[in-house]
């Protein structure tokens, strides 16, 4: 089996991010919220049935039953759009169905509350965003609906852009979610940075009129929160927003010589996967690179191989080239690129340490490239730099 040179990796990659002129994006997963001490994917459910009463965490487990978290909500809401009066499906009737949805979703709400967080991690993100400029607009996409990276970017300053105008009832904007960097339609400067929240958010709510609007926090107790979007078309009006923005991740990992990071993402989500892998394909001279926290999945071991620029790396091995091979030993003075499980990066609160880092100073400019690694490294264990 092959060895991969981490050190050089790590060197290739901050070269990457040093071209100004790339198209940037960033996929995050769950796991960005796992590692600022948020629960993951069945820790929340397990917090979601124990915040419930019995009757309806009872009513709740049935309507679980061989189906996540994800896809329950998605039932309750077809059933709630799809029945009138006494009618019921799964002992639901539309009302109780949607005062279940919104049980549910203050339940969610109140587990993923960020007061206590350790928001380090999403810090060094929001100080590395704020600060990356590049010439296209940095572009992060996210599958959580916790409230993390917007507290981090507004504790940053950055400026940013999440589909939504306005202050008090900011109302979701399609056309300016679809207009791309290049087009000539193109309205919003590109040192906004945007941020696309795909699975919805906790502070997402829809009127009673069908408008889908952000609000300042998430939504009060009792009512449900636009998140989980329906793979149904239970009610067309309610999915627009999230065809949407998977479009425009299509569209964005479809723009020319474009570098991906992906990290914290499980791989769960079908319809995203195809989005990143046709695009893989499609798009030989971007490049995609995956942080897996721990192995790699199948799916990717799959796909890495038949398609060179989509790189793979986990603490023990990576995939990069199309070839998979376990890291080598590094030398000494890039020993703090390895955590207790190896590869450091493939932490996000590490990864984005390293991204804060990378805007301080260029790659290739005023040193060697060993010079440039220690800089880069030497204090990753030990001290914390600043994001102010």
């Amino acid at each position: 089996m092959p060895e991969h040179d981490p050190a050089k990796f790590v060197a290739s990659l901050g070269a990457k991010l040093a071209a100004r002129s790339r198209h940037v994006c960033m996929l995050l997963g769950a796991g960005v919220g796992k590692a600022c001490g948020l629960p993951d994917v069945q820790e929340l459910q397990d917090s979601v049935l124990a915040d419930l009463s019995d009757s309806h965490r009872a009513a709740f487990q049935r309507v679980l039953e061989n189906r996540t978290l994800e896809e329950a909500l998605s039932r309750l809401r077809r059933i709630s759009a799809l029945l009138s009066g006494d009618e019921t499906v799964d002992n639901l009737t539309a009302a109780y169905a949607r005062e279940l949805d919104g049980l549910v979703c203050t339940a969610i709400a109140k587990a993923l509350q960020i007061d206590e967080a350790d928001k380090l991690g999403t810090r060094y993100l929001a100080a590395w965003a704020a600060r990356a400029s590049y010439r296209l607009p940095l572009e992060l996409f996210t599958v959580s609906y916790d409230l993390l990276l917007e507290t981090a970017l507004e504790e940053a300053r950055a400026t940013y852009f999440d589909g939504f105008m306005g202050n008090l009832n900011a109302r979701f904007h399609t056309e300016l979610v679809e207009s791309m960097p290049g087009d000539d339609e193109e309205s919003m400067p590109s040192f906004l940075i945007r941020l696309w929240k795909l699975h919805g958010s906790l502070n997402w709510k829809w009127t009673q009129s069908g408008d889908l609007i952000r609000i300042g926090q998430a939504v009060r107790d009792g009512l449900a929160a636009a998140i989980y979007p329906s793979d149904a078309k239970y009610e067309e009006s309610r999915r627009v927003p999230f065809v949407v923005l998977q479009d425009r991740l299509r569209r964005s990992l479809n723009q020319p010589e474009t570098l991906v990071l992906v990290s914290g993402y499980s791989f769960g989500d079908e319809h995203l996967n195809e989005v990143l892998f046709d695009s893989a394909l499609r798009r030989e001279r971007s490049e995609y690179i995956v942080f897996c926290y721990d192995g790699i999945p199948k799916v990717l071991v799959d796909r890495a191989s038949e398609a060179p620029n989509l790189q793979v790396v986990s603490p023990q091995e990576a995939i990069i080239g199309g070839l998979r091979g376990k890291w080598g030993e590094p030398e000494d003075e890039f020993s703090n690129l390895w955590s207790d499980k190896g590869l450091a990066l493939c932490d996000f609160n590490q990864l984005a340490k390293y991204l804060a880092r990378s805007t301080a100073r260029e790659y290739g400019q005023g040193g060697s490239l060993s010079g440039v690694m220690k800089e880069v490294f030497g204090t990753l264990a030990q001290a914390e730099v600043s994001i102010e």
